[in-house]
């Protein structure tokens, strides 16, 4: 080397570090080489997994390929920074850049030790194999194996394929598994599709749902349109994304509780829950992802290697955490509500009961009781419904609409000819029709009207000579039922029947001057209801 020249020799220890221990499963190893596929313009990558005598994975794109010179210049540089480089932040499909630091090339050094790389551009073809026992034993520089060089090809048929060979037999090869993975470390868009094959089996699309795969929504939230969280960060405006609460518990081993943080369409921070509160049990419920692009603009990279998570330690990441806390925050708040309010629907359906209508008509006394108790099978509940449905019907079953009414137990034709008019606060037609009801019954049963109530129940009741018996009156005590059942009676007549047929301006003066109320209604009803379940199994003396 002349004493002009300056060369730049890497210890294989920079590929161990960088590549084998930091990629040592295949989802992250294929999240990177898709990266380069979606920044080299491709529309479509198809991964083939093979695993027939020895494992091979086989990475195909139609993007815009690598000449011989751009494989020297570009592809084996490591950590080439290629925005800095080529001085573009997006490529001719306005695609932002993805690929940032040159590092990702190293991946697949994780999982296979063997890489045959062949790739197209301008109707030439070049073909080289990578090995990685060869480059642990070179100390300066490695010139990988040229298979072709140059070679022609059919100028419309650019793209890169690249094969991963002699892997490690643990690498898992479910192609839904993976495609799984990469759902959750890419946001497809509509003119990039990734196609996932296992041997001959039927290719499966990765697409942006496979995410939730196994969650039921119950709450959702697209950012910012259904967001009412404002403050004053000043990127706000730049995040966007999608959010779920789930019916059940996400549980912890799905790596899903929390927000996926994604920058130009790729992960850059697993699911975090963000918020500080430690009371609650949300992060239980919350998955989804949001974009923030802006961070690829800070003249400092904030993106770990791996690209697992953010440097939280950075002043413009700090004010992030911050929104973030405050949306997840108010996050929480909002699914409080609306889960509420949808269980509460779910119940109304299921049990046929209304429950505001219901809470409407109870007294405001009884409301006080009974609303914390049904909130609470509703709000925070992890029964399911059917539980919950029977708990409402049982409680709606001893505290129904207009309780004080059925608590009453009134005899059913006292509440069949009522009911209306207390449910309306028709107080004084309520106690009028049942006195009236019960004086026409005895009369009916008697056989005697004389054009007077008061005569008329005495002939029915008296204890000498009445026409009907309530009793047998073959003792002191049931001469008393009897002319209890006399006495009480004329009480209606007089202390019921008679004030209430008076006019309008009567019935006011009883209610300002508090001598008749809903009690007093309802005490009537009671005693009419007494005397008519008497009257019933009353008998005509012989």
């Amino acid at each position: 080397m002349s004493q002009t020249e300056l060369a730049m020799t890497f210890d294989p220890l920079t590929i161990d570090h960088l590549g084998v221990r930091m990629y040592s499963t295949l989802p992250p190893v294929l999240a990177e080489l898709i990266s380069n596929a979606y920044d080299a313009d491709a529309e479509n990558v198809i991964l083939i997994l093979r695993d027939a005598a020895d494992k091979e994975v086989v990475i195909e794109d139609d993007g815009v390929g690598m000449s011989f010179d751009e494989i020297n210049s570009k592809f084996l540089r490591i950590g080439r920074p290629r925005r800095e480089d080529d001085g573009i932040q997006e490529t001719r499909k306005r695609r932002k850049i993805i690929g940032k630091k040159g590092l990702g090339k190293l991946s697949f050094f994780g999982i296979a030790h063997e890489i045959e790389i062949s790739t197209r551009k301008d109707g030439k073809e070049n073909v080289f194999l990578m090995n990685w026992d060869d480059i642990k034993n070179e100390k300066e520089k490695y010139k990988p194996k040229i298979l072709k060089y140059n070679i022609e090809c059919p100028s419309d048929s650019n793209g890169t394929k690249i094969v991963l060979r002699k892997i490690k037999r643990e690498s898992d090869f479910s192609a839904e598994d993976i495609a799984n993975s990469l759902s959750r470390m890419f946001l497809i868009v509509a003119d990039f599709k990734i196609t996932i094959r296992h041997n001959d089996e039927t290719p499966i699309v990765v697409k942006n749902e496979m995410r939730f795969a196994g969650l039921e929504k119950e709450v959702e939230w697209k950012i910012p349109v259904d967001s009412e969280y404002t403050d004053d960060y000043e990127n706000r405006g730049q995040i966007s994304g999608y959010l779920i609460a789930t019916k059940k518990p996400i549980p912890p081993k799905s790596n899903m509780r929390g927000v996926i943080l994604f920058s130009r369409k790729k992960l850059v921070n697993m699911p975090e829950y963000f918020s500080d509160s430690t009371s609650s049990h949300f992060f239980s419920y919350l998955t989804g992802w949001l974009e923030v692009d802006f961070i690829d603009d800070l003249e400092e990279d904030v993106i770990a290697t791996n690209r697992q998570s953010l440097n939280w330690g950075h002043e413009a990441m700090q004010k992030l955490r911050g929104h973030l806390r405050g949306l997840v925050n108010w996050l929480e708040r909002d699914w409080r509500k609306k889960r509420e309010e949808k269980r509460g629907k779910d119940i109304t359906q299921a049990t046929g009961i209304d429950i505001p209508q219901w809470f409407s008509k109870l007294p405001e006394d009884v409301r006080e009781k009974m609303e914390p108790v049904i909130k609470a099978l509703i709000k925070d509940s992890e029964l399911p419904v059917e539980t919950n449905r029977e708990a409402v019907v049982m409680m709606h079953e001893i505290v129904p609409e207009y309780p004080r009414y059925h608590w009453r137990n009134l005899h059913p034709e006292v509440q069949k000819i009522t009911k209306d008019d207390y449910i309306n606060q028709r107080y004084f037609d309520a106690a009028e029709k049942a006195a009236r009801l019960y004086l026409s019954k005895v009369k009916e049963k008697s056989g005697v009207d004389s054009g007077r109530d008061s005569n008329d129940v005495d002939s029915a009741f008296n204890l000498g000579n009445g026409i009907l018996l309530v009793t047998a009156c073959n003792d002191p005590t049931e001469q008393n039922i009897q002319n209890g059942q006399h006495l009480l009676s004329k009480g209606i007549v007089a202390g019921c029947r008679n004030p209430l047929t008076h006019n309008p301006e009567y019935q006011k003066k009883l209610v300002d001057t508090g001598l008749f109320t809903e009690k007093d209604c309802l005490d009537m009803l009671s005693m009419i209801s007494h005397l008519f379940a008497r009257l019933d199994k009353a008998q005509k003396r012989t």
